[in-house]
């Protein structure tokens, strides 16, 4: 139904993004004004006139994607959200940054209807952008058909003078360049401003020459207040066949007579008589959190919305038809929580099958890519990559389709680039539509942890495969052997480390993995052959729950706790406590995380009080301790490592059966 007040000026609409933002830090006295009052007038071009999204409908499946990269400046995206007629009323404004609101102090995904990743650390929105952009592009590719275009739309970011400065934007916009993703399109808030002030004196980089050797097209010094140049700038973004940068100079704080083009207005919130002044300066005499009915309905995009996802359906109900097959698999990939396929299913039980028949001596990263021969060719969602280690990690498989150059295929090559695959990763993830995995040495993990820790806080299933797992890769020395690396990850919240000790293991983690669709998982993975552990028991569903007891003799008096290639050194120390008259328990421990989750009862009767235990582990000691209490001991590596063959290693670190079965019989004395 058509409205019959007098359309409002594209100002006043900018305007109420701006006080808006002004009036929620100032409740708050917490936050970030600057940036939305600088890009309001860019995000009332992109959004009022060209975003294709339903707010009644915030997870239409072939909706734009926006990525508020600068996060701090969150109060424009929840500005632009109650606006535009998502459920976030006025009431969830004034809450900004308080306990439980859907407003928190930087955009969380599953928090805040429309916000499509959770964004403040820089650069990974940007990052994020990029693997969205990919995802589209792929999916594009897969399942389009002549007239039938049911995936085809953009991916928007913002980002600032931060996100350039981190390097992961390099990283990440150098492979949206080499990838063509000419469906992505970012907005540069070009305002000279950083916490510390003018960024001339630590920001002096010719930022559009950069993007323009990533291989992107730049949209030179665009007035970011000037709306005709801001949609002729869209109009040139839409028309490129590559990702585009549109470089917008900006003021920072525009409208506050005192504050506007200075780092005071970047984080602090502009104090009741700036405010005054301010409103005075844009006209605006609504009061705080009021807005016009007529920039009200302005603004709605309800209708709209509800126009362009109609017509979606309308599209989809015919390719469905055309291609029911293909809409249906679609649309499972699209949705997170739906079980895998019955194909992938039976590929993971032949994989976890048949590494425990096979019950053969054999490297975890290589069993790792035995599951992947087994089960990719039936998981056509399973993305994969390697940051230019793949025939290190062995994160490939026979008929793996590399993705080099352009979006196609199914193997990505990221390059040396650790911490941009990981938050690409996270942008494929909660785009939809693929399961991203991607590999590196554990010791770089360190580089992409940031990452990582993202993808946990967003409870995206992504699959971190990590090799060269500890000293045990020998002569490359301290600088790539992982001492802390499995303690550090097992620290951050919701990853699920898996650690696995033989091929079986290593096939049933990568189950757990696949299976799980609420957070990210590591498999940590030996580069050394190690010895099939298992005894002919059936051990799937035991080593499914993190721990288990792998050897369990009568008598037993001393338990040994182990995990990866330390299982089988517990596993030789035990063979000669027992010829010493020393019954020894043996248990693997794959998954700390896991194990953390099962019930009191099954964690003691893995891990039981009244035997003396003794934990091995060629890694940092401290996690361990909880598990063998003071009465305990510990053998690792609280240290860095040496550069010589790994057998050499492993007698200096003490990490053997017979040093082992020496600190049992020290233990028991």
């Amino acid at each position: 139904m058509k409205n019959s007040f007098p359309l409002p000026s594209r100002a006043s609409c900018a305007n109420a993004l701006r006080m808006l933002a002004v009036d929620a830090v100032q409740q708050a006295n917490s936050g970030h004004p600057g940036m939305p009052m600088g890009m309001a007038d860019i995000a009332e071009a992109l959004w009022r006139h060209q975003l294709r999204h339903d707010p009644a409908d915030p997870n239409w499946l072939d909706r734009d994607r926006f990525v508020l990269s600068n996060g701090h400046g969150s109060m424009l995206l929840y500005a632009l959200l109650h606006l535009s007629g998502y459920d976030l009323p006025i009431a969830e404004l004034k809450r900004f940054r308080q306990l439980h609101s859907r407003t928190p102090g930087h955009p969380e995904v599953g928090v805040t209807p429309g916000v499509e990743t959770t964004t403040g650390p820089l650069g990974q929105g940007i990052a994020n952008a990029v693997g969205m952009a990919l995802a589209e592009k792929l999916l594009a590719e897969e399942f389009n058909r002549p007239g039938h275009a049911v995936i085809a739309h953009r991916t928007y970011a913002f980002l600032g003078d931060g996100c350039l400065m981190e390097g992961i934007s390099h990283e990440a916009c150098s492979l949206a360049g080499t990838w063509k993703l000419n469906k992505l399109v970012a907005f540069y808030d070009d305002n000279g401003i950083s916490i510390d002030g003018d960024v001339k004196g630590w920001f002096g980089d010719d930022t559009p020459g950069r993007f323009e050797a990533y291989g992107w097209t730049v949209l030179r010094e665009v007035d970011g207040h000037d709306f005709a140049e801001l949609d002729r700038a869209i109009a040139a973004a839409h028309a490129s066949d590559k990702p585009v940068l549109v470089c917008c100079r900006t003021t920072i704080g525009k409208g506050s007579p005192n504050r506007a083009g200075t780092a005071k207005v970047h984080g602090e919130a502009l104090g009741a008589a700036e405010i005054e002044l301010t409103r005075a300066a844009l006209g605006w005499t609504a009061a705080p959190f009021e807005v016009p009915t007529d920039v009200q309905l302005a603004w709605s995009a309800r209708e709209r919305g509800a126009a362009l996802s109609g017509a979606w359906r309308e599209r989809f109900a015919a390719y469905a038809q055309a291609y029911p097959e293909l809409a249906a698999e679609l649309l499972r990939r699209c949705d997170r929580n739906a079980p895998l396929s019955a194909a992938t299913q039976a590929a993971l039980a032949r994989a976890c099958e048949a590494a425990e028949a096979r019950a053969a001596a054999v490297a975890t990263r290589k069993a790792s890519q035995d599951v992947l021969q087994e089960v990719a060719p039936a998981t056509p969602e399973l993305l994969g990559g390697s940051a230019d280690l793949t025939g290190s990690n062995l994160t490939d498989w026979k008929g793996h389709r590399p993705l080099k150059g352009t979006a196609t295929g199914n193997h990505v090559h990221y390059g040396v680039r650790e911490f941009g695959m990981a938050a690409i990763m996270n942008g494929v993830a909660l785009h939809g539509g693929y399961r991203p995995f991607g590999g590196t040495f554990l010791a770089f993990s360190d580089y992409a942890r940031n990452g990582v820790r993202m993808a946990a806080l967003m409870q995206l299933p992504v699959v971190h495969v990590y090799t060269h797992d500890s000293i045990g890769l020998g002569e490359d020395g301290p600088t790539h052997q992982p001492v802390e690396h499995a303690s550090s990850l097992r620290l951050i919240p919701g990853l699920d480390v898996w650690r696995p000790a033989d091929a079986t293991e290593t096939a049933v983690a990568w189950r757990e993995a696949l299976r799980r669709p609420d957070g990210p998982s590591a498999l940590l993975l030996s580069r050394q052959a190690l010895p099939h552990a298992g005894d002919g028991r059936p051990r799937l569903d035991d080593i499914a729950r993190g721990a288990y007891v792998l050897r369990r003799p009568e008598g037993e008096r001393v338990a040994l706790l182990a995990s990866g290639s330390e299982v089988g050194v517990a596993l030789a120390a035990a063979a000669l406590l027992a010829a010493a008259g020393i019954p020894a328990r043996v248990v693997s421990m794959p998954c700390m995380d896991v194990f953390e989750r099962q019930h009191a009862d099954w964690r003691d009767s893995v891990i039981p009080r009244h035997l003396p235990r003794l934990a091995v582990e060629a890694g940092s000691t401290g996690l361990w301790w909880k598990y063998v209490g003071e009465s305990g001991d510990v053998i690792g590596i609280d240290r860095f490592g040496e550069s010589a063959p790994a057998g050499e290693l492993f007698k200096l670190f003490g990490i053997t059966a017979e040093a082992v079965a020496e600190r049992a019989h020290a233990l028991l004395s």
